[in-house]
This record gives C-alpha cells, structure tokens and sequence, in this order.
C-alpha cells in the first residue's frame, strides 16, 4: 500500500508541543487498529538548526519541496498573527490546494493559511484571543471562533493546542472512519470528540464604562439585578431616554442589541455560578435571571456548545 504523505510545516521559534501534536498522529506505524502507513516529513523554509521557544533546536527533514506531493499538508502553529509566511511557503500551500491536498492549519497555523489565500471563500477558526485580528487580517475568509475545529473542502482549521488533537483525530475519522479514530483516541488516552467548542473557554469580561451619566449608572443597576426582569422600555426609561435614544446608544457602546447583551451577561454570571459554586443549576438559573432551568439550558447550550451540568463538570473549582 502506498503510504499517505503528510507533510508538516516546521520555523523558527516554533512550539516543540504543536509540531508533536501531528506527529504523534500520523509519524507512527498505527496498522494494528486499521490506519494506513504514514510517511511522515518535517519539512522547513529556513535554514537549520531551527529554533524553538523552549532549551531546545531541532532539524527538519525537508526543505519545502517535501510538500509538493503530499496528500496532507499541516502548519501546526505560526510566530504571531500579524506575521505573514514567505512567498515559497504561500505557493507551496496553493500548489497543494490546486492538486487536491489537504490542507490544515492547528492554532496560528491558519494565518499562513489565511494570508497564503488558500482559504478564501472558507470558513476557517484559530486560537479565540487572535481570531478578531485574523478576521480584520483576512476578510476573505469567514472566521468562526467558537467551534474547536471546522472543515471547508480541503481545508481544515483548529483552535487552540489542545484542539489540535482534537483537529487531527476528525482527520482519521474523516479519511479512515470512525472505529479508526476511535481506536486511535483510546492508545492517545484522548476523548473521541469533546463536547462544545472553545466557546466556553472564551473570556467576557464587561466592557469599561468611564462616565457616570445616567446611561452608566442605569447598566450599573442592570448588572447589580440581572436576577429581575429587564425589558427594553423599562431601562430605557430608567435611564430618562426614549427607547430609540437608549438603543442608539447602547448599540453605539457595546456593539450589540440590549436583549443580546443581557442573555450574554446572565449566561457569564452562571458560569461564574457553576464554576465557584456547588448550588443546584435551578437555584442558578434564577438568579442569573433565566427564570427556569429550561431557559438556562437553551441559552447555555446555544452560546457555549455545552449544557450548564457539563460546563461545572470541566470547570468547577
């Protein structure tokens, strides 16, 4: 059987962790649970020895012609989001686009993705805290950053370090089914697919307010009273506005609607709840003002990918 080659990206200053990660996957001889063989390339651009961030170097394989006939091409990470990747590198991805490859981008690994133009069209995601600049970056591609990995044709993007495993594990599943990848989870000691994405990993801090007018003041009581109903004439009021005037200016301040910003800021205060607290999710949903476990369980699971009971299971002190 001809071996699947999969080529992985390596540079400077690189992670040793994220170049592991596809390594671990696909540089081992896994013919007893049904996976083909892997002829795996470490393939680099930049003269060696390469760099990492930790007390370490390392030497590539390969210099980049070991992408031009590889069935799989991976950058497993990137220096920083603002730094494009070089010429060769982008023509190298194109090429392995062009010919039917796939390509995959874990973490930053999507800014070369992205900045190579491979991705246009495709709905790519990276690491949460970067996903706004890529977006701002890159706006021929649509950057989801709240799903651990995603697929677009050919081309396949991850959140954070741990989501590369996560990213490389729906390859085996993709490519040599389900048993496969569920076998290969089970020798990583891994979940076959965890619950929910990165969603639930993303910080909502509330936004700074430096005035003290009645606007302010009146998001201040909403927040000391997320427990009691609020609608949008009643704070309007409150804060001595029409509704048109109040909803000008809180779109203009929080660059969302009022209805959305209270759901996200009763949904923070139940995983602040659940992550600190061992009290029962009714006496949470209350008083995070959800007014129902029910309603609690809709609006957790469509924000955060999980349900409240499997976010205290992750996250619970």
């Amino acid at each position: 059987m001809k071996p699947v080659i999969v080529s992985v990206v390596a540079f400077d200053r690189i992670s040793p962790f994220h170049l592991s990660v596809p390594c671990l996957v696909f540089g081992e001889d896994r013919s007893d649970i049904g996976l083909p063989p892997c002829e795996l390339r470490v393939c680099s651009g930049e003269p060696g020895p390469l760099n990492t961030k930790v007390a370490m170097g390392l030497i590539a394989s390969h210099d980049l012609s070991g992408l031009d006939d590889a069935d799989i091409i991976i950058v497993p990470s990137w220096r920083a989001v603002d730094e494009r990747p070089s010429q060769a590198l982008s023509a190298a991805l194109r090429a392995g686009k062009a010919r039917g490859a796939l390509i995959v981008g874990l973490c930053l690994g999507a800014v070369a993705i992205a900045a190579s133009g491979v991705a246009d069209g495709c709905e790519i995601t990276t690491h949460w805290l970067h996903a706004d600049r890529l977006r701002d970056l890159y706006p021929a591609v649509t950057v989801t950053p709240d799903v651990l990995y995603v697929e677009s044709g050919n081309v396949i993007t991850s959140a954070g370090v741990a989501a590369a495993l996560d990213c490389c594990l729906h390859i085996v599943r993709r490519l040599w089914g389900a048993e496969a990848a569920n076998q290969l989870a089970r020798r990583l000691v891994l979940a076959p697919h965890r619950q929910g994405g990165q969603a639930q990993f993303i910080e909502r801090p509330v936004a700074k307010r430096v005035t003290t007018d009645a606007f302010a003041r009146t998001i201040d009581a909403v927040l000391a009273m997320l427990n009691q109903p609020h609608d949008l004439d009643s704070v309007a009021a409150m804060a001595g506005m029409t509704r048109r005037t109040f909803t000008r200016r809180f779109q203009k301040a929080f660059g969302m609607s009022f209805g959305q910003w209270l759901i996200e800021r009763r949904v923070a205060l139940a995983q602040q709840l659940l992550e600190t607290t061992q009290r029962p999710v009714e006496d949470i949903a209350y008083e995070a003002g959800f007014g129902s476990p029910v309603s609690l369980r809709q609006h957790f699971a469509a924000r955060l990918g999980v349900a409240p009971v499997q976010y205290r299971r992750a996250f619970a002190a």
